[in-house]
């Protein structure tokens, strides 16, 4: 049994219906439990037949001599691409909708959808925007501040926001910085900020020798980074603690590791990268996280990618353990996936 393809009917009817069982209990599955979820008549010694190929083929495992069979990591790849994902109810369609629809800031768009990835899964929900490199200049705002300190802010068309304080040598005027910034905006709106900023500097270098005003203050601003912020991928992620209620066989010290693992966001961007690898728009399931970390290996995630004006890329996914919803969970991520393209686009 190579693949999942090889698999008779008969066979996948009882690997589903014991990946199902055990998902809801938690415990090994006897073929006498199997034999009474069928609507048909066979009985528990051919079921149990067809168990033990299944052992053979590596899909279930018996954990003890006289107990019954788990599904595999093996046994779950193969129920996931018997799946389809459903539509969340309705209410909860449109209450995600309306909320996701009603926040312009990507950071608080990012922090909302992973809050309905735990509520509708009640597993660890993940949000993510990774700004592209090639991010374009919506505008920028200036404001003064006391003690000669200015705020600099930064709009991108991706509707990415991002702000510094910074100190100048001496006072400047609100009227000044609204030249600076009408100056900015209207010559470099729909700029790319990497080429904003190599024109502004050949313009600033090429009229030194007669800078104006407006030209001047430009100048220390731009030397302050206005057009050169660091631009962070935003990631959130929620429900973490629902772990602790499951039993993932791990000893204190490998859940601490796990937990220590999940709280690194840099980890958890790299493993969004590795295992949602999907064209845009196209469901991702991993099962099983070992290659990500050794405490990890009892979770799986589904997720989803997609584009996003701009140049701005975002991901949505769950973790859970391998004996998640998995049609649930599914149709969550699309759900949430599709409520936030629609809210930003």
């Amino acid at each position: 049994m190579p693949n999942p393809q090889a698999l008779t009917p008969r066979q996948k009817e009882v690997l589903y219906s014991v990946v199902e069982t055990y998902i809801a209990t938690g415990e090994p599955v006897a073929s006498k439990i199997v034999s009474s979820r069928r609507k048909d008549a066979l009985s528990p010694a051919t079921i149990r037949n067809v168990m033990s190929d299944l052992y053979e083929g590596g899909y279930l495992d018996q954990p003890h001599t006289s107990a019954g069979r788990v599904p595999t990591e093996k046994a779950f790849r193969a129920y996931v691409e018997s799946l389809t994902a459903r539509r969340l109810a309705p209410t909860d369609v449109e209450r995600l909708r309306a909320d996701l629809c009603g926040v312009d800031s990507m950071t608080e768009r990012i922090e909302r959808s992973s809050h309905f990835l735990t509520e509708f899964t009640h597993n660890i929900g993940i949000a993510a925007a990774i700004p592209a490199s090639s991010q374009v200049l919506n505008q920028i705002e200036l404001v003064k501040l006391a003690d000669s300190r200015v705020l600099m802010i930064v709009v991108t068309r991706d509707r990415t926001v991002r702000d510094r304080v910074v100190l100048l040598d001496e006072e400047v005027s609100q009227d000044e910085l609204n030249s600076i910034r009408n100056y900015v905006n209207r010559n470099f709106s729909g700029w790319r900020l990497s080429d904003a900023r190599q024109e502004l500097q050949r313009r600033l270098d090429r009229e030194s020798a007669a800078y104006d005003d407006v030209l001047k203050r430009l100048t220390v601003l731009s030397a302050k980074g206005l057009l050169d912020m660091s631009w962070a991928p935003e990631i959130h992620m929620e429900g973490a603690s629902n772990l602790v209620a499951i039993d993932l066989h791990l000893t204190r010290e490998r859940m601490r590791q796990l937990f220590q693992a999940l709280e690194e966001k840099k980890r958890m961007l790299l493993l969004l990268d590795r295992f949602l690898e999907h064209p845009a728009g196209e469901l991702g399931v991993q099962v099983g996280l070992a290659e990500a970390h050794p405490a990890m290996g009892e979770l799986s995630l589904i997720g989803i990618s997609m584009a996003l004006p701009g140049g701005l890329s975002a991901k949505i996914a769950v973790i859970g353990p391998m004996r998640m919803n998995y049609a649930r969970v599914m149709s969550a991520v699309l759900q949430v996936g599709n409520a936030f393209q629609e809210a930003v686009g």
